[in-house]
């Protein structure tokens, strides 16, 4: 990255502001961080921008769902504000009536068809609802009664009101009840307590059910054929007025978001000065899109040129191990200057994904299926999946595992001169197990190396040299691993008192004072308010050093775990495939693989990512970098 000044005359602001957007490559600093970082005395531009009600009232028209996209400006760049204000207030006036047409005869038929509905259970009750309505004396109520308390009203003939049913269900008697007006408030509570389910008739229902339901009928198709005229009528004027609309759009966007971008800049006087990056490789393609503006001057400074401005990160890896930024931006970006993970990433989650998931027939599957779809779609974990597909096929080749078939290798073995597949899986799951823990101790290693290697880059000589994954640590946890191996494995006898005490004991006790020790490397005078939250503090921390160091190389038998668990579901599929009849066991085989396929490693995927995530970037990563972000014109139709 190469840190950009760009001081110039307030009238060139615009301009400048829209070639750094055509760069494609200018991040903008905000003017809160330049004048933090600079004892310029700089104001903000107060500004409300005025392409902003113009573009609110042109997203605010009802389009139907209709999705607004970038073209070209050319015929309407000349239009003045007032033209496109007049031509957006008179496309408002004929959109929103149509829309309102649109609107209210989906209400009408809703209405109708909820009537309509409501009819089918009334169809037996040969009266005229109207009448039934208008009676002086009684009130009615339509409505639906559960069949267990349909059984009850009969505790009810005393009482002054009648329930009369007229369609039923395997739930509910339809039907209505009617009181005189002093006894309906009665009815109503006794009713209520019997669970009466009451449905108001709507005022326009007329006539017998039966006959009503042909009205409603012949209401709903009318209202269709108006609804579906005037949807046409709205589809025809979309599809005159969408190139101009659509050219407006994007105009307005264009300005609206260039303008925005004026808060950007510091202003004194006449003159304006806006800070921001750009990569080093662009630098001189950035600096020739200016020399139509001679006003303008440009200065490129170092990154760290301006205190208080955090330089933005882009990372840069090759090509295998581009698509694994992915998972690195999931977790945070690096520092500027930092340590970029990826290629760690892309190699280990590879070989990771590929152990855990081994098998020829599937890895190829997996990759041709992620390469097809990257090819479409040009998503990174489609790339992703891609790449770990072809090290779960060269891992099966090792594993002799094709589409869970163990043994179809066997004849390239012996071609090879190999009398078996180089690696039983269930024949040898101590050594499946303890590659799993080794390959976890091997990434350890790694990983506090890393960790030493860059905190002696940024001086923090406390982590580097005496926290649990500095040198003290490293120590301790190699020196550790080694005493295991020797006394158990190979029957050396290593740990013997100054083993202990040198490799073991002393880098503890390091790790208890690393405070006091680093203030001493650092110049510092370490204060010692209170021994013993102190001495508490500190045993619990190295406590939970000693139990990290144990939980996290276990975590990785997890590796093997999974090694074992692909081989065994395989191995349930062909055993139903070998108890199937002859035609269904090739479905089985098919299903059963497809199923392994998504599932498991969906599941290996994830588990793999943990083991980075938790594993490895938690020694040594922090992930507060900031993203490269360059200006650029967001034709998403949302004000911001």
């Amino acid at each position: 990255m190469e840190l950009v000044n760009l001081i110039g005359r307030l009238t060139d602001l615009d301009s400048t502001l829209r070639v750094c957007i055509q760069s494609g490559c200018f991040h903008i600093e905000p003017y809160s961080k330049i004048v933090s970082g600079s004892d310029l005395r700089f104001t903000a531009l107060q500004e409300s921008n005025p392409y902003k009600p113009l573009l609110k009232q042109l997203l605010s028209l009802q389009l139907g769902g209709y999705q607004f996209r970038e073209t070209a400006t050319d015929n309407v760049s000349a239009l003045a504000a007032e033209e496109i204000h007049a031509y957006l207030t008179d496309m408002e006036q004929q959109f929103s009536a149509l829309s309102t047409a649109i609107s209210e005869q989906n209400t009408f038929i809703a209405e109708r068809m909820q009537a309509l509905r409501l009819l089918t259970h009334l169809r037996g009750l040969q009266v005229d609802l109207s009448r039934l309505f208008r009676c002086s004396h009684i009130s009615i109520r339509f409505g639906r009664i559960p069949a267990d308390s349909y059984q009850k009203l009969s505790y009810y003939d005393d009482k002054t009101f009648l329930f009369v049913p007229f369609d039923s269900d395997s739930e509910y008697h339809w039907g209505f009840y009617f009181a005189p007006f002093d006894a309906i408030a009665e009815a109503d509570e006794i009713m209520r307590s019997l669970f009466f389910e009451r449905i108001w008739m709507p005022d326009f229902i007329e006539g017998t059910p039966e006959e009503a339901a042909h009205a409603l009928e012949d209401c709903i198709a009318a209202a269709y054929d108006m609804l579906a005229k005037s949807s046409q009528q709205r589809e025809d004027l979309l599809r005159r007025e969408s190139d101009k609309l659509n050219a407006l759009f994007s105009l307005l966007k264009r300005q609206h978001d260039t303008f925005r971008l004026r808060s950007y800049a510091c202003v004194r006087g006449d003159h304006f000065y806006l800070v921001g990056f750009v990569p080093a490789k662009d630098a001189g393609r950035f600096r020739e899109l200016f020399s139509g503006l001679p006003d303008v001057s440009l200065l490129f400074k170092p990154p760290a040129a301006e205190q208080g401005i955090a330089t933005p990160v882009k990372l840069h890896s090759n090509r295998f191990a581009r698509p694994f930024s992915l998972f690195v931006e999931m977790y945070g970006l690096p520092r500027y200057n930092g340590f970029n993970p990826t290629n760690l990433v892309a190699i280990t989650y590879t070989i990771l994904f590929g152990i855990m998931f081994g098998d020829l027939g599937q890895g190829l599957v997996l990759s041709l299926f992620g390469f097809l779809l990257y090819k479409k779609t040009k998503n990174a974990l489609c790339a992703i999946i891609a790449r770990i597909g072809i090290s779960s096929a060269f891992f099966g080749l090792i594993f002799g595992s094709v589409f869970g078939f163990e043994h179809a290798l066997d004849p390239l073995y012996h071609a090879v001169g190999l009398p078996h597949k180089p690696l039983e899986v269930m024949d040898n799951m101590m050594l499946v197990l303890g590659g799993a823990i080794a390959i976890g101790v091997l990434l350890i290693l790694i990983s506090i190396l890393i960790n030493i290697v860059l905190n002696l880059k940024k001086r923090d000589y406390e982590n580097a040299l005496f926290g649990n994954n500095g040198i003290a640590g490293l120590v301790f946890f190699s020196a550790l691993l080694a005493g295991i191996v020797c006394t158990v494995l190979l029957d050396i006898k290593i740990l013997t008192a100054p083993y202990i005490i040198g490799l073991l004991i002393v880098p503890v006790i390091i790790m208890f004072l690393r405070e006091p020790l680093g203030c001493l490397i650092a110049g510092k005078k370490f204060r010692l308010e209170n021994p013993v939250d102190f001495f508490a503090s500190n045993f619990f921390e190295v406590f939970e050093f000693m139990l990290g160091y144990a939980t996290n190389t276990l975590s990785f038998v997890r590796i093997g775990g999974f090694v074992f668990s692909h081989a065994g579901m395989m191995s349930v599929v062909m055993l139903l495939a070998e108890g199937a009849a002859k035609g269904v066991s090739p479905v089985i085989i098919v299903l059963g693989n497809i199923f392994v396929m998504g599932m498991e490693g969906l599941i290996v995927g994830i588990q793999v990512l943990r083991l980075e995530f938790y594993e490895i970037f938690s020694r040594f990563y922090d992930g507060d970098g900031i993203p490269f972000e360059p200006v650029k014109i967001s034709y998403e139709p949302v004000l911001e």
